[in-house]
């Protein structure tokens, strides 16, 4: 194991860590301030060992994918093979936007709830003033689809592209 920790990484390896350092603060494992630290170690590694390093307070099943041996990639070992669970709208999105989706279907729970209980408690019909709330949820909605096509865009991009040469991190 001593004779890998010397080997050149290649930079394949080098954006498979970057990969694996996201998943990390995706999870909650780094905070912003580690990740961005951590990853302009990972862009600057020469060896496997400087790449190690950067793992040693992460869990390591977090590093390795359910792969099938035979759609392994050449260049990436399985050990940098980052995690890709099949995901669905709600766990790809950004916390940003479950955070105000979360804080709107509040807002509208509790309006629909109290516009409900003055019905009943009034014994008529009243005005449906909660449908008002509508207008930022579309507005959220319109939000969400553009974030989410515009990640999927630079994620297609970032696949398109011939891996980088050098050891600096290229443009995103």
């Amino acid at each position: 194991m001593d004779d890998r920790r010397n080997v050149r990484a290649s930079d394949a390896d080098r954006q498979a860590a970057v990969d694996r350092l996201r998943s990390a603060m995706d999870e909650g494992r780094l905070d912003l301030l580690e990740y961005d630290t951590r990853l302009g170690k990972a862009y600057s590694a020469v060896t496997y060992g400087e790449l190690d390093q950067l793992f040693t307070d992460l869990p390591e099943h977090a590093a390795r994918a359910v792969v099938p041996a035979g759609r392994r990639s050449r260049n990436v070992p399985a050990v940098w093979s980052p995690v890709v669970p099949e995901q669905g709208l709600i766990a790809r999105m950004p916390t940003a936007l479950k955070v105000l989706w979360t804080i709107w279907l509040a807002v509208l729970s509790i309006n629909l709830t109290v516009w409900l209980l003055v019905g009943l408690g009034s014994g008529e019909a009243t005005y449906f003033w909660p449908m008002w709330l509508l207008v930022p949820g579309a507005a959220l909605s319109g939000v969400t689809a553009g974030v989410m096509a515009m990640r999927r865009s630079h994620e297609e991009d970032r696949r398109a592209l011939p891996p980088h040469r050098s050891g600096a991190p290229g443009p995103d």
